[in-house]
């Protein structure tokens, strides 16, 4: 572990003798302290002494050439087989877990707070005491990013920019035709190769763009019109012209696992004279965060500056009207690495920013009647500030 001081602490809070995680390496936690990936659910047994991992005999040989743990086991070490047969499957297993944990001299293990049930019961019934981790202690370590990391961030964005070049060239390119009812040009949709261009279409591009970067994503946003003033909302169908079309894209680097995360928002043909106050107040609103961001801030510091520019311009936010379904309906930003939403917050209940941390700054508006408006960069906290280190236009207009 890179550091370890922390989980030490804990461990001590809590008189406990191990740190036990359940999961596959789709759970970061278990990446992060493993620093090994397999599809099905491995142990991981942090001590003061060492990192120690059970895995199937199927994983042995590639987790002891890839982790770094100090230690690794195979469920036959520890007689799962014997297990299995006398007690079935889940006693078993829970058996076999029971002596791989007791070996590393854990008699008390404290776990994350979504720790499998049936581990954390059978464990007990083996007589190892189980305490849930509710202070996200593993998380809290992975948000203050080393040099390494933060180069493997930068990296991922670099792929993430290429992805959205083709975005906005397939939607800068694309022919806007009008239906026919053209009489106020609200029924104009853009146009490619002949065909409506289709929030379908332009997110296959994007993950084909992605994929020649060595990153890839399960799924992204690209939502013209009333689709975009829902933050989450993916998009589909045909994109409109003269409306705008927020595009955001947060990719994974197959190889290092760490995430990048971007969003712009662009209209092709002529926007409303609200689009583009939007436009111009959403950027003032990001650089309002950006003032506002430096070691010893608070998230919720980081917040109250953007929710105080949108207001102070006519908008309304959860912090004025936490029922409002329109305006800025959501925190500024979240902590980003191997998972795409991770501490810290920059929201209501952000905590103090470290040297470090990385975070996006994502203000917005959203109107169904106007369209959703969202600008994302990614910004590291340093000693003296912060780097923004996303390298991309945040023009409206495309042409």
């Amino acid at each position: 572990m890179r550091n370890s001081a922390p989980l030490d602490a804990a461990l001590a809070e809590h008189d406990a003798d191990g740190y036990l995680i359940d999961a596959d390496a789709t759970e970061a936690d278990q990446y992060y302290l493993a620093g090994f990936g397999a599809p099905d659910p491995f142990l991981t047994c942090y001590t003061p002494d060492g990192v120690h991992l059970l895995v199937s005999e199927l994983e042995y040989g590639r987790a002891k050439s890839e982790s770094s743990a100090d230690t690794v086991a195979r469920n036959a070490d520890y007689d799962h087989r014997e297990h299995v047969a006398e007690h079935g499957a889940l006693e078993g297993r829970n058996r076999t877990i029971a002596a791989f944990v007791a070996d590393h001299g854990v008699e008390h293990v404290l776990v994350p707070d979504r720790f499998p049930t049936a581990t954390a019961d059978g464990l007990r019934a083996q007589g190892i005491e189980v305490t849930a981790d509710l202070e996200e202690t593993v998380a809290t370590i992975r948000a203050r990013k080393t040099d390494e990391e933060v180069g493997h961030l930068k990296a991922a964005q670099r792929a993430n920019e290429a992805a959205m070049d083709r975005a906005a060239e397939l939607i800068g390119g694309a022919e806007i035709v009008t239906g026919a009812d053209a009489a106020d040009d609200q029924d104009a949709t853009l146009h490619h190769g002949g065909d409506p261009l289709t929030s379908e279409f332009v997110k296959t591009e994007i993950e084909i763009a992605l994929l020649r970067e060595g990153c890839a994503l399960d799924e992204t946003i690209v939502a013209g019109g009333a689709d975009g003033a829902d933050p989450h909302n993916r998009g589909s169908g045909p994109l409109p012209a003269h409306e705008p079309i927020v595009v955001d894209i947060f990719p994974r680097d197959k190889e290092t696992k760490y995430h990048a995360d971007m969003t712009r928002t662009f209209v092709r043909g002529q926007p409303s004279e609200e689009v583009v106050r939007r436009h111009e107040v959403t950027i003032a609103a990001q650089e309002a965060a950006f003032d506002a961001i430096e070691p010893g801030a608070t998230g919720e510091a980081v917040h109250d500056a953007v929710c105080d520019l949108y207001e102070a311009e006519g908008y309304e936010t959860l912090r004025s009207d936490d029922t409002t379904e329109t305006g800025f309906i959501h925190g500024t930003g979240h902590g980003l690495g191997l998972e795409v939403h991770e501490l810290p917050r920059l929201a209501p209940d952000g905590k103090e920013l470290e040297p470090g941390h990385v975070v996006t700054v994502e203000p917005g508006l959203y109107d169904p009647a106007v369209g959703g408006m969202r600008i994302e960069d990614v910004v590291v906290v340093t000693e003296d500030g912060f780097e923004n280190y996303v390298d991309y236009p945040k023009d409206l207009v495309l042409e």
